[in-house]
Parts: C-alpha cells; sequence; structure tokens
C-alpha cells in the first residue's frame, strides 16, 4: 500500500482536496471516513452489487402509443409456470419465483428467490384486453387502450381574476 492510498482524495482524481472550510467541519470529515470506509471494503472483496438489492427487477422496458402499451421485461432462466401476471385498476403486477439450481457449491452467485414489480399502466388500459406471451426468457404483456380514452380528455380554461 502506498502512502497516497491513506489520502481519501488522492485515491480518486475526480474529488477535490478538501478546503478549510470543509476541514472545520467535523461532519465532513466523518462524510469523508465513510466514504473510504466503504470504498476500501468494496475494492478489497470486489463487490458488485447485484441489480435485484437495487429495488427494480425485473428490468422492464415500457412503450406506450396511442392505442396499447407494452411492457417487456427480462427474465433470464425463468419459465412461464413460475410467474404470475395481474392488472388491477391500471396497475401491472408481475410476481414469480425462482427456484434454486444449485448442487450445494460453497459459493455461487446465482439468484434465486421471489420477486414482484408493480408498473402503473394508466386508467385507460382495458382489463378485457391484455396478453401476455413467455419467449426465451422475456415476458412480453401487451394491453391494448379503451377507444373512448381519447374523448376523456377535458380541457379546462384558465381564468383569470
Amino acid at each position: 500500500m502506498s502512502w497516497t492510498d491513506l489520502v481519501p482524495w488522492g485515491r480518486n482524481r475526480s474529488v477535490a482536496a478538501p478546503t478549510s472550510t470543509q476541514e472545520s467541519s467535523p461532519f465532513s470529515a466523518l462524510h469523508r471516513e465513510m466514504n473510504r470506509m466503504f470504498d476500501d471494503f468494496a475494492r478489497n472483496f470486489e463487490l458488485e452489487i447485484p441489480a435485484r438489492f437495487s429495488g427494480n427487477w425485473p428490468r422492464v422496458e415500457v412503450n406506450d402509443s396511442e392505442t396499447e402499451v407494452k411492457v417487456v421485461a427480462e427474465l433470464p432462466g425463468m419459465d412461464q409456470k413460475d410467474i404470475d401476471v395481474s392488472l388491477t385498476e391500471g396497475v401491472l403486477t408481475l410476481k414469480g419465483e425462482k427456484k434454486s439450481e444449485t448442487n450445494g457449491g460453497h459459493y455461487s452467485e446465482r439468484w434465486h428467490g421471489q420477486f414482484q414489480r408493480s408498473l402503473s399502466l394508466g386508467p385507460d388500459v382495458d382489463p378485457d384486453q391484455v396478453n401476455a406471451e413467455m419467449k426465451n426468457g422475456v415476458l412480453t404483456v401487451t394491453a391494448k387502450k379503451r377507444p373512448e380514452a381519447e374523448r376523456r380528455m377535458k380541457r379546462i380554461p384558465v381564468m383569470a381574476n
């Protein structure tokens, strides 16, 4: 370890050295030390935080057109029998569980467990016109919009006082 590793602002060139006003604040010093501690911990163990901990798994793509809303979700290694898709009051919910497939290994980065993700598709979606299809670990949900959705919008004039 070189002495520059001991200086928090020396490791990352994008972070400027502390100014005299920052040095006088004990909170700034504590903040720098906590950042250094977490950086060192992650670097020593080469940790990566998987996507499942970020609260937005599975990853989705939403396309909204005038006639339909299409949601595409990546669910690698899962079958259609492992997934439950529901629509309640314009909210699409994807639930599922991936079973553990390990053979008693000592270390595994493979994910297994339950998940749930809800997406608001809006009130214009017709619950009777929703289709879901699973192919090669990609779930595609297509929800048609009601034809009267465009007519329900009402312009409200703004009056001056």
